[in-house]
């Protein structure tokens, strides 16, 4: 191969990484067991418009009540809370807040690094439901709103600013004599 088809390969092969899936939050394993506790990882692969990461903001959806944020070393780590009506009683525990969003701030991410932001999340009960976190990435100048959730019809990948998702599958078995009363 000429070294000239060689460089235009590579060319389009970059060009075809860089569309929009991959300058998107991610979420990056899409597959949760429904009821069951899961690691979700939101995998930022840019700063804003060439400005460094500084802050992320992820809104945890009703339907799941309990997380456990990862700590990052050099980001701050604060949640904020919200009130559950009824509370829910879990494993013999009744829970009245759950966490409402989880903030890191405090870092910094180059504008061309990628870091993952972790938590345990303990999934919704129902099988088979698409469970989106809204995710606002603050940037030195600027920040991406990643809260674009898909109407019928459309595909995740056909929005500017789409939410990392996770998708729950079959129920997870439960462990006696584990109960939730509310769901």
């Amino acid at each position: 191969m000429s070294r000239t088809l060689i460089s235009t390969l590579a060319i389009a092969a970059g060009l075809a990484l860089s569309t929009s899936a991959f300058g998107h939050a991610l979420s990056v394993d899409k597959d949760a067991p429904a009821g069951g506790w899961h690691l979700v990882q939101i995998g930022i692969p840019h700063g804003c418009a060439g400005s460094a990461t500084t802050g992320m903001r992820i809104r945890i959806p009703d339907g799941i009540f309990m997380v456990r944020p990862e700590v990052k070393a050099g980001w701050d780590l604060s949640m904020n809370m919200r009130t559950m009506e009824p509370p829910i009683t879990s494993e013999g525990v009744t829970y009245s807040t759950s966490v409402d969003e989880i903030i890191w701030r405090g870092g910094t991410l180059g504008n061309l690094e990628f870091d993952r932001f972790n938590f345990l999340a303990l999934m919704p009960r129902k099988e088979h439901e698409t469970v989106y976190f809204l995710t606002i990435q603050e940037c030195e100048e600027g920040e991406n709103k990643w809260v674009e959730v898909p109407e019928e019809g459309r595909s995740w990948g056909s929005y500017g600013h789409p939410a990392p998702f996770v998708k729950t599958g079959i129920l997870a078995p439960r462990r006696a004599p584990a109960e939730t009363t509310a769901e």
